[in-house]
């Protein structure tokens, strides 16, 4: 749930290229019984970070510095999978605030949105070169739908009501709240 307008994010960009990762692997279904967000950074790509005896890996993720690596820049087709809202918890939780991939699944998507992580599906060409830009800096802009890497900028869309939710920093019931004066004039007209 956002609680601040999100415009741009600008952050060193860290790489996932396998393509189809899907939601049990951002969050493995065990680390689903609880509904409190902010509780799931440690379950975030879980069987990727750590071994069977619960002690980290060499897997890159456990090395990302959160602070200065909040983009990820994924492979095709991220997030599929069974539908969960946990899934853009957990990456927010970890410290991701925008993902860049060629496709992303369309529930996921959705719920990311939702959430205030920001989804970015950009063309085949411009993922590519950015998959080779670990540890570079990356810009999204929500309002003009552009990431800028380099001298280079591709487009993405996003859902207008989502984009709207994003910029005023709300989730679609605190949107809907904030029209609580226009919803009242609307119901009085109405009623008389």
């Amino acid at each position: 749930m956002p609680s601040e307008p999100i415009t741009k994010i600008r952050s060193n960009a860290f790489t996932l290229r396998e393509p189809n990762i899907d939601t049990d692997q951002i969050i493995p279904a065990r680390f689903l019984t609880t509904t409190e967000r902010g509780a799931l950074a440690d379950a975030c790509f879980r069987d990727w970070r750590f071994d069977d005896d619960g002690q980290p890996n060499g897997h890159p993720l456990n090395a990302r510095d959160p602070e200065t690596a909040r983009i990820l820049i994924a492979g095709d087709n991220f997030g599929c999978g069974s539908s969960r809202e946990h899934a853009p918890w957990a990456l927010k939780d970890f410290g991701f605030d925008a993902v860049i991939t060629s496709r992303a699944a369309d529930i996921f998507k959705s719920n990311a949105l939702k959430n205030g992580l920001v989804v970015c599906e950009v063309d085949e060409a411009s993922h590519a070169a950015l998959l080779d830009r670990a540890g570079e800096p990356v810009e999204v802009n929500v309002i003009d739908q552009t990431v800028t890497y380099g001298n280079n900028q591709a487009s993405f869309k996003l859902e207008p009501f989502a984009r709207t939710c994003l910029i005023e920093g709300v989730d679609p019931m605190g949107y809907i709240l904030g029209q609580s004066a226009a919803i009242a004039r609307f119901e009085k007209g109405r009623a008389a």
